[in-house]
C-alpha cells in the first residue's frame, strides 16, 4: 500500500506575527505618548516662578503745586489822552480883588482862558501833558497910587535918560481915574504825572505842574502899557495846583485796583473740571490764589506798562471743592519782571491697567537672542506692570523653545523683573533703571535650560532699552485741559483785552501708588492784557 505523501505548506505564520507584534507594540508605546504629553500640555508650567511678595504702597496724597501768572499790562498812551481829555475842564475863569503886586489898580482883575487839546508823550521820568492857552486878561477900577512907580520901572529900560526917573511923577496925574482894559493871554502848561503803586492798592499820580505866560502889556493910559506878566503868572499857577491836588485825591481814593483785585481774585478761586483718565473718576483742578504782586508802572514813549502777577496753589482732587481764599490784606511791591507768563501745575493720574496697554506693544512679540542665535529662543508673549515700595515690578510670560528639539517643543514661564521708574522730561518718557531679574526668575530660566539662563541678561538690556511708556499724549491732553480753563479769563471786557495761551507741558516728576502711575506736569504760557480805553474817577 502505497501512502500519500502531504503537501508542504509555506511556514509564514511566524514571521506575520512579528509584524503584528511590532505594529502592537507601536501603537501601545504611541498610545501611552498621547496621554504623557496631553498631561504635560495640561500641567502648570514647572518653569513659571510665583510673582514676588508685593512691598505696601501708600495711597497717593492729593498734591499741591505752585502756580504762578503775571500779566503785563499796556496802557497806550493815546488811551490815556481820551482818558484825561474829558475830565479836565475846558475853560478856566479866575479873578482876584484889591491891589496887586505889580498891578497898579485897586479894583478887580479877572481872566477867561481856553485850553487847547491835551498832547500827551512819554518820558522816562513820567508822562508830560501839555496844553496851549489863549484867554482874555481884564482889569477894572481905579489906577492907585504906586502907578507912578509901576510906570517907571516898566518903562525906565526903554525911555532911559529921556524921562528917566521924572517920568514917573509926570504920569502920577492918571492915578486915581476908572480903568477898564482886556489884554489878550498866552501861555502854555506842562503837567508832569510820576505813578506810582500803593501796598494799600491804590494808584498814586503824583502830579506836578508848571505854568508859562507870554509877555502881556496892558494899556493904563493912552500911549502907556504895563507888563503885567510876572502879576497873572502866580494866579494861574495857583489855579493850576488847585485843579492838581483835586485829580490827585480822586485818583488816590480812587478803589478800582482793589476791586479789579477782588473781582479776579474770586474768579480764580475755584475748582475747574479737566476731565479724568480712562478707569478713574472725573478730576478737578483745584486754584487757590495766596498773593497778589505787582511792580511799579514804566513809561515809555508809547505806553504805560504795569505788570500784576498772582501766586496760587494748585492741586488735582477727585471731586469739587470750595477753596476758602483771604483777599490779602497788602499788594506786594516787586521788581519787575522780564516777561508776562502762566504756569500751572497740573498732576495725570493714570491707572496701571492703561500703563500696561502702553507698555506691552515695546515688548511684546520680542524674540532673544536678537541675533537669532544660540540653542535656545526665548519669546515674550505678555507684560505687566505693578508697584512694590519704590520700584514697579515687571512681570513678563515668555516661551522658550530649544532649536534643536525634534519634536519642537517650548516651556512657557513667568519671569519677573524689578526696575525704579524714571522720568525723561526732554523726550516726555518713562523708562527704567536699576534693572535686576528676580531672584525666583532666575531659577526659572534654570529650569528652561542652561542655554536659556545666556538670554536673561539680554532680556534685562531689552527692558532698559525698550520698556519705554510715551507720555506725549497725556501732556498734549493736559495742556488742552489748562488751556480750556484759561479761555474764561480771554473774554473780551469793555476797554480790555486779555491774551492767555498755553504753549507747552513740561513733566516734571513721577509719582505711583498701588493702582495709579501719577506724572506730575506744568502747563507753562503766555499772558498779557491790553487796556484800549480808560475811565478815570
Amino acid at each position: 500500500m502505497i501512502r500519500s505523501q502531504p503537501s508542504k505548506r509555506p511556514q509564514t505564520r511566524p514571521r506575520n506575527n512579528v509584524r503584528r507584534y511590532v505594529m502592537l507594540a507601536g501603537i501601545g508605546g504611541f498610545a501611552l505618548l498621547v496621554p504623557f504629553f496631553l498631561v504635560l500640555w495640561l500641567l502648570p508650567d514647572s518653569s513659571a516662578s510665583k510673582r514676588p511678595a508685593l512691598a505696601e504702597v501708600p495711597p497717593l496724597k492729593p498734591i499741591a503745586r505752585s502756580s504762578v501768572i503775571i500779566a503785563p499790562t499796556t496802557i497806550p498812551i493815546a488811551a490815556i489822552r481820551q482818558a484825561i481829555e474829558p475830565a479836565a475842564p475846558r475853560n478856566l475863569v479866575g479873578r482876584r480883588e484889591g491891589n496887586g503886586r505889580d498891578i497898579p489898580i485897586v479894583g478887580e482883575v479877572g481872566w477867561t482862558i481856553d485850553r487847547s487839546p491835551f498832547t500827551v508823550s512819554g518820558r522816562p521820568e513820567g508822562l508830560a501833558i501839555a496844553t496851549v492857552l489863549n484867554g482874555t486878561f481884564r482889569a477894572t477900577g481905579k489906577l492907585g497910587e504906586q502907578l507912578g512907580g509901576a510906570v517907571g520901572g516898566a518903562l525906565g529900560d526903554v525911555l532911559g535918560n529921556v524921562v528917566g526917573g521924572n517920568f514917573g511923577r509926570q504920569v502920577q496925574q492918571f492915578a486915581g481915574k476908572t480903568l477898564d482894559q482886556k489884554a489878550e493871554l498866552r501861555g502854555n502848561v506842562l503837567v508832569t504825572a510820576r505813578p506810582t503803586i500803593l501796598p494799600s492798592w491804590r494808584f498814586a499820580p503824583n502830579l506836578s505842574g508848571q505854568v508859562t505866560v507870554a509877555e502881556l502889556a496892558l494899556p493904563i493910559a493912552p500911549g502907556i502899557r504895563i507888563n503885567v506878566s510876572n502879576e497873572i503868572r502866580p494866579l494861574l499857577e495857583r489855579t493850576m495846583r488847585d485843579q492838581l491836588a483835586v485829580l490827585e485825591t480822586r485818583v488816590r481814593n480812587d478803589p478800582v485796583i482793589e476791586q479789579t483785585a477782588r473781582r479776579e481774585w474770586t474768579k480764580i478761586c475755584r475748582s475747574i473740571a479737566v476731565g479724568g483718565g480712562a478707569g478713574l473718576p472725573s478730576l478737578w483742578l483745584e486754584i487757590r490764589p495766596t498773593r497778589i504782586f505787582a511792580a511799579q508802572p514804566r513809561v515809555d514813549q508809547a505806553a504805560v506798562h504795569l505788570v500784576m502777577g498772582v501766586d496760587a496753589q494748585t492741586r488735582v482732587l477727585p471731586a469739587q471743592t470750595k477753596p476758602d481764599c483771604p483777599f490779602p490784606a497788602r499788594l506786594d511791591i516787586v521788581p519787575e519782571p522780564d516777561k508776562g507768563r502762566v504756569s500751572v501745575g497740573v498732576p495725570i493720574d493714570l491707572p496701571f491697567s492703561e500703563v500696561n496697554k502702553l507698555l506691552e506693544p515695546q515688548l511684546k512679540g520680542r524674540k532673544f537672542p536678537e541675533d537669532s542665535g544660540g540653542a535656545v529662543e526665548v519669546t515674550v508673549r505678555g507684560a505687566t506692570l505693578a508697584a512694590s515700595g519704590d520700584r514697579l515690578l515687571i512681570s513678563l510670560a515668555v516661551t522658550a523653545n530649544e532649536k534643536k528639539s525634534w519634536f519642537g517643543l517650548g516651556a512657557q514661564a513667568q519671569v519677573h523683573v524689578w526696575g525704579r521708574p524714571i522720568l525723561d522730561a526732554a523726550a516726555q518718557t518713562l523708562r527704567f533703571t536699576d534693572i535686576a531679574l528676580d531672584v525666583e526668575s532666575r531659577a526659572a530660566f534654570g529650569l528652561l535650560g542652561a542655554a536659556a539662563r545666556i538670554v536673561a541678561p539680554q532680556l534685562q538690556a531689552a527692558i532698559a532699552q525698550r520698556a519705554v511708556i510715551d507720555l506725549k499724549p497725556f501732556a498734549a491732553d493736559a495742556k488742552k485741559r489748562v488751556d480750556a480753563a484759561l479761555a474764561e479769563f480771554r473774554k473780551q471786557t469793555e476797554g480790555v483785552r486779555i491774551n492767555a495761551t498755553i504753549e507747552a507741558v513740561r513733566l516734571v516728576g513721577i509719582d505711583f501708588d498701588a493702582k495709579t502711575l501719577r506724572v506730575i506736569a506744568e502747563a507753562d504760557g503766555v499772558v498779557d492784557v491790553a487796556v484800549t480805553s480808560l475811565a478815570l474817577p
